[in-house]
């Protein structure tokens, strides 16, 4: 990719993160972003075909870079805190632009991937779990627990504080489904 493509979408997606932390999604026009972005709606779509795609894609960036940071999710069965406080982590890490991107008409588009990404992982590595009621609904419970314990209460409560509850938490769950 060369320079000036990157600089063309860099503009466009930091236009787009602009408009999307003032609005909901369905409210941003090609138009006002392509001002803002400096750029030629023509130049827009070269890249994207609508803001929607534009949104799908900074999504599944961002969901990509948090699967990236879970670096052993088979921990989640034989190490589960472990896996808890790397998913948690990541969560963390991601804060500022899922609280930007997974808003409004969009507030669960962010966790239902991240389980169905592990769902998928699991079904390749560990087939027999697909069937497991207890696995299943334990791992739904664990990233939408977590996931939303952290986000509803990090800004409010500090995140930190928050991080440790939800460690506490995730370890008395995983104590309990292990016996």
């Amino acid at each position: 990719m060369d320079l000036r493509t990157k600089k063309t979408q860099r503009a466009i997606r930091e236009a787009f993160l602009r408009l999307r932390a003032k609005k909901p999604l369905e409210r941003i026009t090609v138009k006002e972003l392509t001002e803002l972005a400096e750029i030629s709606k023509a130049t827009f779509y070269l890249h994207y075909q609508d803001i929607y795609d534009l949104s799908d894609r900074l999504q599944q960036e961002v969901i990509a870079a948090t699967l990236e940071a879970i670096t052993s999710p088979e921990d989640f069965l034989t190490e589960p805190m472990q896996f808890m406080q790397q998913m948690v982590a990541a969560f963390a890490s991601q804060r500022t632009v899922t609280q930007v991107l997974f808003s409004g008409s969009q507030s669960e588009v962010f966790p239902c991937r991240i389980e169905e990404s592990f769902k998928q992982y699991f079904h390749q590595h560990f087939p027999q779990l697909d069937k497991d009621t207890r696995f299943q609904t334990y791992l739904t419970y664990m990233v939408y627990g977590a996931y939303y314990a952290y986000s509803k209460n990090a800004d409010r409560l500090g995140r930190r504080p928050t991080l440790e509850a939800v460690h506490g938490l995730s370890k008395a769950l995983a104590d309990t489904h292990s016996h």
